[in-house]
């Protein structure tokens, strides 16, 4: 700040499943850390998670071009994950000497403008809002706590009532526990009134 203090910060990154829009990892990391840099952590968690419930586990990996390094897309390449990250502008690139890279960045070039690219379409859907949803509707911006850890369980809190959510729409068609209400508020007002016609008629 201008006076001299300077405020805590921290970076908030979470993952999302492109298919189901469940959120599958939550990081808290130094803000001072690059998002190349910060994604090893996010993908980390979010493969342990996805171990536990998905026997393939982590498959693709979609991001926009601020994740974009050569040694990620090796990194992915070695681990057998199909990546789909968007490379930035930088003009005609030279590979001398530089073959793994090379090899790591033109399939991810090729899947981007596949069929299948268009699952950077979805990333806006899928990743974008929930962030939106938690962060600005849910006023997660500006989080005053002492140390990641602390941190964490809120963003942790609020997922878990997003993915609570998903998961009540997908049972019941309604994905809020205040929808929930007015639709069995609506339910017991047509059976009052069927009960009351059937007592008419008797």
């Amino acid at each position: 700040m201008t006076d001299g203090r300077t405020h805590l910060a921290h970076k908030a990154e979470h993952a999302a499943d492109l298919e189901t829009g469940a959120i599958v990892s939550v990081t808290v990391q130094d803000a001072g850390a690059g998002d190349t840099t910060s994604l090893v952590e996010t993908l980390t968690t979010a493969a342990d998670h996805l171990a536990v419930v998905a026997p393939t586990g982590l498959a693709e990996v979609v991001a926009d071009k601020g994740y974009h390094s050569d040694q990620a897309l090796v990194e992915f390449a070695d681990m057998g994950v199909r990546s789909y990250v968007s490379e930035p502008d930088g003009g005609r690139r030279k590979w001398q000497g530089n073959a793994e890279a090379r090899d790591a960045v033109y399939p991810s070039r090729r899947r981007i403008r596949s069929a299948r690219g268009k699952l950077l379409r979805q990333r806006g859907e899928r990743l974008e809002r929930p962030s939106a949803h938690l962060y600005e509707t849910g006023g997660m911006r500006r989080v005053h706590l002492r140390g990641h850890p602390n941190v964490l369980k809120r963003p942790l809190i609020h997922v878990c009532g997003f993915n609570l959510g998903l998961l009540l729409r997908q049972l019941s068609g309604v994905g809020s526990p205040w929808t929930l209400r007015g639709r069995a508020v609506l339910a017991c007002d047509a059976l009052v009134v069927a009960l009351s016609r059937a007592w008419t008629l008797v």
